[in-house]
Formats: C-alpha cells, sequence, structure tokens
C-alpha cells in the first residue's frame, strides 16, 4: 500500500510539475493582409488556439479558417469557398520551436526576442517556415508576437485570372497571443 501511496505521489508531483511548464490560450489573435491598388483584404481571427512549452521552446497554433471575420461578408464567402476551401481544409496549423531555446524566467518580466522554425500547414500543404518574433513575460503571463509572410502559391492557393489582379500574390501574417499556464 505505501509503494502505491509513494507512485502515486511521484506521478501526481510530476504531471503537475510538467504541466506548469506549458502556457495556454484559446484567444490567439491571427490576421492577414493582401494589399494591392484595387484592394486591400483584411481576414481577423480571435479565436485561434496556442499552447507553450515553456520547458522545451516548443510552440504549436492551431486556428479555424472559417474563424478569419472580413469587412465585407462577400470577401468572407469567397475566402472560404474559393480559396481555401474551409470545408476541405478546416484549419491552420503551425508546430514550431524557438531556435538555440533557454527556458524563459515567467518570475522577470520583460522583452525576449527570438527565432522560430517550423512547419506550417495551410490548405492542406506543410512548409517549413523561419521567423523573428517577440516573447513578452508581464507578471507571469506571456505574450508571444510574430509577423511574417506568406506566398499564396506556395500553399496551393489557386487565384482565378479574373480576380488574380485584386488579390496579392503575398499575404503579410501577423500573430499575436496572451498565453497563460495551465493549471
Amino acid at each position: 500500500m505505501n509503494q502505491l501511496i509513494i507512485i502515486l505521489a511521484f506521478t501526481f508531483g510530476s504531471f503537475h510539475a510538467g504541466n506548469a511548464q506549458k502556457y495556454f490560450t484559446k484567444t490567439g489573435y491571427i490576421s492577414f493582409y493582401s494589399d494591392t491598388p484595387i484592394e486591400k483584404i483584411a481576414g481577423h481571427n480571435k479565436s485561434s488556439s496556442c499552447v507553450f512549452d515553456l520547458s522545451s521552446g516548443k510552440l504549436e497554433f492551431a486556428s479555424l479558417i472559417k474563424g478569419f471575420q472580413f469587412e465585407k461578408a462577400l470577401m468572407q464567402e469567397h475566402f472560404n469557398e474559393n480559396y481555401m476551401e474551409s470545408t476541405k481544409f478546416p484549419k491552420a496549423t503551425f508546430k514550431g520551436q524557438i531556435e538555440n531555446y533557454k527556458p524563459i524566467d515567467v518570475t522577470h518580466n520583460g522583452k525576449i526576442n527570438v527565432k522560430v522554425s517550423g512547419q506550417l500547414t495551410i490548405h492542406g500543404i506543410t512548409k517549413n517556415i523561419s521567423t523573428e518574433g517577440v516573447i513578452t513575460v508581464n507578471n507571469s503571463k506571456l505574450n508571444t508576437y510574430a509577423e511574417f509572410n506568406v506566398l499564396v502559391a506556395d500553399y496551393g492557393i489557386s487565384i482565378p485570372s479574373l480576380v488574380k489582379d485584386q488579390i496579392a500574390k503575398t499575404v503579410k501574417v501577423k500573430v499575436d497571443a496572451s498565453l497563460d499556464v495551465i493549471k
């Protein structure tokens, strides 16, 4: 019986300690912006999920494509049906790692410049990407921020010739997520 108690205490202690090393949100903000002389297109998603492992520097994002909102309802409809095929490819994901990672001390407020590399999956296609970002520590909470460009053609998103001059070939993506420790 004593051995069972010791094993359970060790298991619970390990789980709790490991669990305290992970940060999470379901309200991460991801936006993209496409700019041409004819049309500016901006999509915003405030319900992206992110998990960050403080001990390893690994992080993952997931965003439902239908979660992106647009100024014009017709843009949103075309985005989901014609370009992103969100029924067939319902989400975009990123699985990556902070390069040369040293564990972050969440007891000291401040900004940390990082370089993140990983795999971005959009429209069913996965590509390796790397970008600069910032992690801000504020009262034991983390905020992640990054900007990077995505070539639409790299992810098999075809633009009909009728509107090819209205949609940029490269879109600017911004990621901004406030994370809390998983308790």
